[in-house]
This record gives structure tokens, sequence and C-alpha cells, in this order.
């Protein structure tokens, strides 16, 4: 119709039927995406990839490696070992201008990234730091977008669950294009240069408003912290240290325990380290649960409170890589891609194009539906450009996750973090949309390759 392949009809119903029940109907996301995967097979009559589609994740390490981290979460929160970091950095850089929002920046950024889920971060970390900012002469707003903007992004840093999502359909277009390790660092990278960011974002901020340090009575002293908050500060090299191992260290793995052990190692490096950092944490936060001890009453009731927070997450990563693999069975990407290249368009342009158009389906989509609907067509265009495919890829986390809860006016994260700071919508926007605006331009920045990214 009108020279439009039907791919491309499939995609945009897709897309207002996600749009529709999410915005309007309010559903949540783990039930709208499990009525997209129904839907899409539905309209493009595909009955035939809807069985071997909806088992694939069950059959994937990378669901049950998301799944894990999610649970390491539930662990690091009840055990209390992340504020036993959060207080240690408050005793450093809390005597400086801002400091309440720099503790904020990395302590939000560090728990969003294991839970991926930004707005439920924002929810969960945010009821400490926004008031902990506000006491340091914070105004509502600039508490509120620096709390928001932080839980954000911690959706596009390993082992955050659409980083996972999106190398599993980098895989399906580019098979063996980069090994999942790699691939982590990668993410990494462009994580730090987004930290850096909103590291400057906020510095500048707070000399524009002149914040105040946080006042000295309610600081921890630097001793006691390191003291009793040690520990946990070897938590990030446990889960950080056998990806980078795994990515760089590769010859000599190889010449340890030759090419299968090598190859055994690297796929089930990320099923191992969840369990190495939540059994860690237990240990040295076992203080913190009832009765001070680990036994089986304890775990098990931290696992059942955990549910409702653990499972929509796992429904909504599970069905969106199923709704991805219909769109391979379909072959949907070739389509797209063609009918994209038939435009002519430049690297260049879309390279400009890509963060805004997603930017503003950030409005109506969650991250993790627009990669599901989105990715796999977009990083084959990119490819077939010119541009370097893996690149998009590891892209895409940062121009949907990290944006679909910053992006005013249907913003989750924006919206729960003004909750908690009482401030006005029309204050907590305009500042919003100065962090969006930043990150779309590093977005644009790392696309066009001006600053290097490790790993590529």
């Amino acid at each position: 119709m009108f020279g439009i392949p039907a791919a491309i009809f499939y995609l945009l119903a897709l897309i207002a039927f996600v749009a529709v029940l999410f915005v309007l109907f309010k559903r949540p996301m783990y039930e709208v995406m499990t009525l997209a995967f129904v839907f899409i097979v539905v309209i493009s009559g595909a009955y035939e990839l809807a069985w071997q589609s909806l088992l694939f994740p069950s059959t994937s390490s990378l669901f049950y490696a998301i799944f894990a981290f999610m649970v390491v979460a539930i662990i690091f929160d009840s055990t209390k070992v992340v504020n036993s970091i959060i207080k240690l950095m408050l005793s450093i850089v809390g005597r400086f201008r801002g400091g309440a929002g720099y503790v904020a920046l990395l302590g939000s950024t560090f728990m969003a990234s294991l839970s991926g889920t930004g707005p439920g971060n924002v929810a969960t970390t945010g009821v400490f730091t926004i008031p902990m900012m506000k006491k340091s002469n914070y105004p509502k707003a600039l508490a509120a977008t620096t709390e928001m903007s932080a839980s954000m992004l911690g959706n596009i840093i390993p082992p955050s669950g659409i980083v996972i999502l999106t190398f599993g359909i980098l895989n399906d277009v580019y098979p063996d294009s980069i090994s999942l390790s790699s691939w982590m660092v990668v993410a990494y990278g462009i994580g730090f240069w987004f930290f850096v960011q909103r590291w400057l974002t906020l510095w500048a901020l707070c000399k524009y408003y002149k914040v105040e340090p946080v006042p000295r009575e309610e600081l921890p002293t630097f001793k006691r912290s390191l003291s009793l908050g040690w520990p946990a500060l070897i938590l990030p090299a446990l889960i950080f240290l056998p990806l980078l191992a795994d990515s760089q260290f590769k010859d000599f793995i190889i010449g340890r325990i030759g090419e299968e052990g090598a190859g055994a190692y690297s796929s089930s490096v990320l099923m191992f380290t969840p369990g190495l950092a939540g059994a860690y944490a237990l240990a040295i936060g076992r203080k913190a649960l009832p009765s001070k001890r680990i036994n089986f009453p304890n775990l098990f009731n931290m696992f059942k409170s955990s549910l409702p927070k653990v499972v929509p997450i796992g429904v909504t990563i599970y069905m969106a890589y199923a709704i991805s693999q219909v769109f391979v069975g379909l072959e949907m990407e070739q389509a797209v891609r063609e009918w994209f290249v038939s435009f002519g368009l430049s690297t260049t342009a879309l390279i400009i194009i890509l963060p805004l158009f997603f930017m503003i389906l950030g409005m109506v989509l969650p991250g993790s539906a627009q990669v599901a609907i989105l990715g796999g067509a977009m990083i084959a265009v990119f490819g077939t450009l010119g541009g370097n495919p893996v690149l998009l890829a590891a892209m895409l986390p940062a121009m949907t996750g990290a944006l679909e809860g910053m992006t005013p006016p249907l913003a989750l994260g924006l919206f729960v973090a003004m909750g908690i700071a009482g401030s006005t919508f029309k204050d907590t926007a305009k500042l919003a949309v100065v962090w969006v605006l930043l990150h779309v331009l590093v977005s644009i920045i790392l696309l066009a390759g001006i600053i290097p990214i490790i790993g590529l």
C-alpha cells in the first residue's frame, strides 16, 4: 500500500496498540507486552511462529541472567549493603557544594542498574536521596530531576535487563559480532560517558542554584562509615571483574583451560556472577536480616516479598524478547532495512535522527518495548548504510531505556520523583528538558564516534 511494505504497517500498528494500552488505558507494562505478542501474531498471521517465539526466551541464558540480577537487587536492598556505600560516599562528598546530589547520582545509578527499572528505583532510593538533597538547599525541581536522571541512567549500565535484551536482538541480526562479555564492557564504557555528562550537568546546576553542602550535623563520619561500609565496596568489583576478565584476557583464559573451557566460561559468566554477588551480600549484610541470621525462613520471606517487584519486570522482558523473535521469523528487519535504504539517508542523518526519534517515542513507549519492536530493524538499517551495527545496538539502551522515564509529558521516572520532592510539573519539566537534551547530545556524539568507547 502506497509503496510501504506490510512490515512497516505491522510495526506502526504494534506501536499504536502498545501506546493506547499503556497511555490511555494505563495498563501495566507486563500486561501490555503480553497482549502485544498476541496482537502481532494475529495481525501478521504468523501463527506458526507463535509457539517457538514464546518458548525461545526460556531457552536463553540471557533471560535467566536478567532475572537473577533482579533478585540480587532485592538481596542488596534487604541486607542494606547499598546503604553502607551511600553513607560512605556521603561522608566523603557531602561536605562539598551539592554533595547530596552526587551521592544520589552514584547510589541510584548503581541500584537501578541491578533492578533494571528506573522509575521503580526512583521510588525506592528517592525517598532517601531527595529529602537529603532538599536539606542541602536543592530546589525541589532540581532534587527531583537529579534523582530521575540518575535512576534512568542505571537502565543503560550492566547488568540492567535492557542491555542484555539488546544483545540478544543484535545476535539475531548479526550473529557472533561481539561476545557477551565484550558487549558488557562496551556498555560500561557508554555508561561512563553518560555518567560524566550527568556529573558535569549537576555541577553546573548546583552552581547556578547556589546549592549548599549537606548540614554538618547530618554527615556521617568518614572513619565510622569506612569501618562499616568497606566490605560493600567489593560488590561492584565482584560483578564487573569476571566480565572484564572474559572480555580482555580471552587469550590468557584459552591458554589455561583451552577453547572449549573458555567458551564455557564465557557463556556462564553472567550466570554465576549474580549468585556470587548475592552470596557475598548476604554474608556481609546478615545483621540487617531478622534475628541477624541467614536461614531458610528469612530467605523465603525475602524472596516472597520481592515477587510483586521482580515478576512484572521479568514478564515484561520475557514477552519483549518473544516479540522480537516473531519479528525475526517474519524477516521484518530485512523489509524495514530495504525501505529505509530507499530514502537515500546518509549515516550522518541517521546519527542525528535516531536519538531524536527515540526521544519522542519514549513519551509513549517504554524502552524494552522500543527495543523489541524496532531494535532489530534499526540495527540492520544502520549497518546497511555503513554504520557500525554493534555501536548502534550498544547505544539503543541509552536512547530508549534512559529516555523513556525522563521525557515530558509522559515520563514515569519524572512523575515519581516529582511526587516525592513535592515539586510542580512546570518547574520539574523545564529542568527535565535540560537533562534530556544533553543526554540526546551525548548520544549523537557517541554515535558519531567523536569520543572513544572502551571495547569498540
